[in-house]
């Protein structure tokens, strides 16, 4: 990893500065997904102490080999199939994929079943793209009204992932309604909504200036990936 951290870190200073944000604001989630068992380490190593993982088997695998599980916050940011949420709920901190109702419910059954609260993100499919997860636009504020009222979650944050290849202004403009969206929950539904989970490696900084206070980083601070098998 070297100094890739410290790389992104004055990136993301200097974005933040140059759209009049402070960079304290701006949190790092480390996607670990794929690296290999021991990536938790390397990233608590570098202060990185929020962590993203997409598949619930992977992210059991690596957390029975971490001796430093409260050091970290673990994120989950893949889909989360319904027969799954138990494992979820034992496993993560925050659930930032609760893309339907009826996740929604599941997860709050299984959080008072084992007596937690639940923190959520809900992922909004801003560009209504066919092969994106998430709650249309439209749906997320009556979404929002129904999941403030489920004693096992906690409502803490939107997020959203654009299309792949999207250009510079498509991903402006998602960005943007993606915030708006943030902004019409907190103030009028749950003030604890206060986190926007956007931008990734490629494109963080205009995540940034759209107003992201969590960004989600594997390559760009790992390096690329191995290979599947």
């Amino acid at each position: 990893m070297e100094n890739k951290p410290h790389q992104v870190n004055l990136r993301i200073q200097n974005a933040a500065i140059k759209s009049g944000r402070n960079p304290q604001n701006i949190t790092i989630i480390a996607v670990t997904k794929s690296f290999p068992t021991g990536i938790w380490d390397i990233a608590l190593q570098h202060h990185l102490t929020i962590i993203g993982e997409s598949r619930i088997q992977e992210a059991e695998i690596k957390s029975k080999k971490f001796t430093k599980r409260k050091k970290i916050e673990l994120h989950l940011i893949g889909h989360l199939q319904g027969n799954k949420v138990r494992k979820a709920v034992q496993l993560f901190d925050v659930i930032q994929t609760v893309d339907s109702l009826k996740l929604a419910k599941r997860i709050n059954t299984i959080s008072n079943q084992e007596t937690q609260t639940q923190k959520i993100f809900l992922q909004v499919n801003t560009a209504r793209d066919p092969n994106k997860h998430g709650f249309s636009p439209k749906e997320t504020i009556a979404a929002a009204q129904e999941i403030v009222k489920m004693r096992g979650l906690s409502l803490i944050g939107i997020m959203t992932i654009p299309p792949n290849n999207s250009s510079k202004g498509n991903l402006q403009s998602i960005y943007k309604e993606t915030r708006k969206i943030r902004d019409a929950v907190q103030t009028s539904i749950e003030k604890c909504c206060n986190h926007l989970s956007m931008g990734m490696s490629d494109d963080y900084e205009i995540a940034i200036a759209e107003g992201a206070t969590h960004i989600r980083l594997g390559t760009t601070l790992f390096g690329g990936r191995p290979q599947q098998k």
